[in-house]
């Protein structure tokens, strides 16, 4: 039977909401984790029937009203929202050709004015196009890819880079989701799954799961060769110039210690610029 990304997505988000989520009981012998396919279709106010044509691919152009509906029994967020409407063929893609490879001269010359503050800015594809000195400096001069996703999963050195690998995994596959679903045909993009799912168990299992969320602010702690452990907050930016590009900067909070290890590496970066 041929599987739609909608019916895909449906049914990994069903499995991932226990009944005591939604205020449904629990009792019963359950065969699979998650909802059953007649309490989501409840919950959404659609027949069994035409809930289980929508997982199998048999029903492919549900209304914006059911969308909507499966959305609020599904409890997802917003960034789990605009991919449902997008697998469901209710909002427009960006066109892929308007991506663009490189960065704009400009927010070039601002990242480089950011001297004490890990800069870098990434495509849907999670391939680092720019980067300021010290985030060089932070991510040791990229000596394994310029590739994110690559970096966390087919790095061995991530794991002790990353303090918090597991969080940090996840939240990349649902970032790389939520690009996929933006443009699905991006070659490159293409490209990077076929080369996580063959390299990486670790990915192919988050990959099933389906989740699918932009980046927000949130704190990461790493474990730097050079200047120990750092705990940093990162803020992301779309940048509205070029579709498909966001920029990320790290800031550590003033007077921490992980300040002045980001004082340090800035120092660091420094020195190796003078030298080149």
């Amino acid at each position: 039977m041929a599987r739609s990304e909608l019916g895909d997505y449906l049914s990994a988000r069903r499995a991932q909401i226990g009944p005591g989520e939604v205020n449904l009981p629990g009792t019963g012998h359950r065969r699979v984790p998650g909802l059953r396919r007649e309490e989501v279709a409840m919950l959404a106010g659609v027949s069994v029937d035409y809930y289980v044509r929508l997982e199998q691919g048999r029903e492919r152009t549900p209304s914006v009203q059911v969308v909507d509906a499966l959305a609020v029994a599904l409890r997802l967020d917003e960034d789990g929202r605009r991919h449902l409407f997008r697998v469901a063929g209710l909002s427009p893609r960006p066109r892929v050709a308007a991506a663009r490879a490189h960065v704009d001269p400009s927010l070039l010359q601002l990242m480089a004015a950011w001297p004490d503050n890990p800069a870098i800015v990434y495509n849907r594809a999670f391939d680092v196009l720019a980067s300021n000195a010290i985030a060089d400096a932070l991510f040791h001069a990229w000596p394994h890819s310029h590739n994110l996703m690559h970096v966390v999963f087919t790095d061995p050195a991530a794991r002790v880079f990353y303090r918090d690998w597991h969080e940090v995994a996840r939240n990349s596959v649902a970032g790389f989701r939520l690009g996929y679903g933006e443009a699905p045909g991006d070659p490159r993009i293409q490209q990077v799954l076929r080369e996580l799912l063959a390299d990486s168990r670790e990915f192919a299992e988050l990959w099933a799961r389906h989740d699918a969320r932009g980046k927000a602010l949130e704190r990461k702690r790493f474990r730097h060769d050079q200047v120990g452990s750092l705990t940093l907050t990162m803020q992301t930016f779309d940048v509205r110039s070029s579709p498909g590009q966001e920029l990320v900067v790290y800031h550590a909070e003033p007077g921490s210690t992980s300040n002045e290890a980001l004082k340090l590496l800035g120092s660091l970066a420094a020195s190796t610029r003078q030298g080149s």
